[in-house]
């Protein structure tokens, strides 16, 4: 009787035990090493999670982050105990220490005369030691004048930073013997804007260097050559919306200028020209396709370039679009 009686009890049993879930299901079922990677995702707490499941892949990560918490960006700065990123527009990289030039201690209090005076000559000590020969003041300088240049120029940090990478190439590879730093330093910069697409004309980077057009356009050739930069040409499309933006014209120019240069560039107008009066050109004939009157003198001045120049190319391309000038 007593066998029965288990049996029966142990079926009740079964029965009574509510079902288990699919993803309960899942969870004792899934392997780890099959799961694909795009459904793994990282929680808060440094684990791995698989998310359609919530099955934890990998526990006891080791965080990287801070140990402190914070919610905004100046919280975030007061609580970080490390100095600002590597940089290459730096002649150190910014590896060096600096001396604070508030004569406050640790906790914010003003220090006495004496230490202040001791303070002012460890600032001028630490100065004088972060350039210890030759070639770090020269390149201490010259990365100066790209900051210089670019401020001037509007041109982002990005740029800057693949414009110090070539001067400090051009440096290690003694390429500045019988050559200005200032003329080095705007052909690097030069070439930058060219690899990084930054829409920057030669005729744009001579006024604010200090050295002539020629010399800059010589040294640029140069380094591009003696470096392997491998830069293409620049596409005059990159120029249309500053000029067109400076002209405060419609949108339909904009868009007929492309078009013009595209037809110019099948009919090989482009090869050996100057972009930024190629670009300049495809605006002012846009404007006659378009109805919308803009003089030559107007496009000139926005360009940079000469009415010679505009009416050159343009007449080139009129004719490239089928229209006898």
């Amino acid at each position: 009787m007593a066998g029965p009686t288990r049996q029966r009890q142990a079926a009740s049993t079964t029965e009574t035990q509510p079902e288990q879930s699919t993803s309960e299901r899942n969870l004792e079922t899934i392997d780890p090493s099959a799961v694909d990677p795009d459904e793994v995702i990282k929680t808060d707490d440094g684990e791995l999670m698989h998310e359609p499941t919530g099955l934890i892949l990998e526990d006891e990560q080791i965080d990287h982050g801070p140990e402190w918490r914070s919610f905004t960006q100046t919280e975030r700065d007061e609580k970080s105990r490390v100095g600002a990123p590597m940089s290459e527009m730096i002649h150190d990289r910014g590896l060096t220490t600096t001396i604070s030039w508030q004569n406050k201690d640790a906790h914010g209090r003003s220090i006495s005369s004496e230490r202040r005076s001791q303070m002012h000559r460890l600032r001028k000590w630490q100065k004088r030691i972060r350039t210890q020969d030759a070639s770090e003041r020269n390149l201490k300088h010259a990365l100066g004048e790209i900051d210089r240049m670019a401020s001037a120029l509007t041109i982002p940090d990005a740029t800057r930073e693949v414009a110090s990478v070539i001067y400090r190439r051009a440096l290690s590879e003694d390429l500045l013997r019988g050559r200005s730093i200032e003329s080095v330093a705007a052909a690097a910069l030069y070439a930058a804007c060219h690899k990084e697409n930054i829409p920057r004309s030669l005729s744009e980077i001579t006024p604010v260097s200090r050295v002539g057009r020629k010399e800059v356009a010589r040294t640029y050739r140069y380094i591009s050559n003696e470096l392997d930069l491998e830069i293409e040409p620049a596409d005059p499309k990159q120029y249309l919306p500053r000029f067109a933006s400076k002209l405060d014209v419609s949108t339909e120019i904009q868009q007929k200028a492309r078009q013009v240069i595209d037809v110019g560039k099948e009919a090989g107008l482009l090869s050996g020209k100057s972009p930024t009066g190629f670009a300049a050109a495809a605006i002012y004939a846009a404007s006659l396709l378009c109805d919308e009157k803009v003089t030559q003198r107007r496009v000139a001045d926005a360009a940079n370039v000469t009415e010679v120049t505009i009416r050159s190319r343009y007449q080139e391309q009129m004719k490239a679009m089928g229209f006898e000038m």
